[in-house]
């Protein structure tokens, strides 16, 4: 772990196991900044007009990776990270605190952990009630995935109607999801969502993802998601554990934790693990997710 002035932000540190790299702010966060091959392409979104901002009572994107509470409410989701969190390094992670938030009694936490000689990363949330009330809450992981990618998405199986006569899964939409956009491609085994810069107007959609991933393909480059889906826990949204956002800038990929009811002095825990594969092309339909995405996805 290295200290060093990233883009105007002169508390940041650098991680990297000599494949992947990642760069972690702690002038504002807890934030993940950067991730992608050494010395490569950023495979986060970055906005540059933010690059170095700290202060202030508005809520910034930034861009990277970041922690939310689920449900969406403005005066808790968007609460300003906008100053300093702390680090430690405890040799196989390094952690990340923010102070607790005022409004919520809310502390956010990451642990980060690099594997030793693969393209992989585990990222632990972590969300702490500080306060004197329970609250009901999901950890919410947001990536935003720079432009010009593909999201994709895992149905379940399917099979037959004679044999399946109940719903094997749901889907969420929000009062401005269009399935009309030809953004979306339906497939019988994915559903996958386009990052188009000319199209600015925002989609999105919510799933419950039992298979516990989500990945987004961009110039021959894969990045995972992989989480935990608790089987018969209640979801935020409808029941999404996986949902995705885009507009003209991003695609959002992003996991939910369950929700629960957190007691003060208790915390709530929900784990990613990221990898990154070269050499894989953009996936155009179910058969190029079979042959293409899922052999990533199965890997150990």
């Amino acid at each position: 772990m290295e200290k060093i002035n990233y883009r105007g932000w002169p508390n940041s540190y650098h991680l990297t196991n000599g494949l992947v790299e990642l760069v972690v702010t702690t002038d504002v966060g807890p934030r993940v900044i950067r991730f992608g091959f050494v010395g490569e392409d950023n495979e986060f979104k970055e906005y540059d007009a933010m690059a170095g901002l700290t202060g202030g009572d508005t809520w910034r994107i930034y861009g990277g990776h970041r922690f939310w509470i689920a449900p969406e409410v403005p005066a808790r989701t968007y609460f300003p990270d906008n100053g300093p969190v702390t680090i430690e390094d405890h040799g196989s992670l390094v952690s990340v605190v923010a102070p607790t938030e005022p409004p919520t009694g809310i502390q956010k936490e990451l642990d980060i952990m690099l594997h030793p000689d693969r393209a992989r990363v585990t990222v632990v949330h972590r969300a702490r009630n500080n306060g004197v009330w329970p609250v009901d809450l999901a950890p919410w992981a947001l990536s935003v995935m720079a432009a010009g990618g593909k999201g994709i998405i895992p149905l379940p199986p399917r099979g037959p109607h004679t044999e399946n006569l109940l719903p094997a899964n749901l889907m969420t939409l929000w009062a401005y999801t269009d399935m009309a956009d030809p953004r979306w491609t339906w497939g019988r085994k994915s559903v996958m969502l386009r990052q188009d810069p000319a199209m600015k107007h925002p989609q999105k959609l919510g799933m419950m993802v039992p298979a516990g991933w989500v990945a987004y393909a961009r110039r021959d480059h894969l990045f995972v998601k992989k989480f935990a889906y608790v089987a018969g826990a209640a979801y935020a949204d409808f029941g999404c554990s996986v949902e995705m956002f885009t507009d003209g800038e991003m695609l959002e990929a992003e996991t939910l934790g369950p929700l629960v009811n957190l007691a003060p002095g208790a915390f709530v825990e929900h784990t990613e693990n990221w990898s990154l594969y070269r050499d894989v092309p953009m996936p155009q339909g179910d058969a190029d997710v079979d042959r293409d995405i899922m052999p990533r996805v199965t890997a150990g």
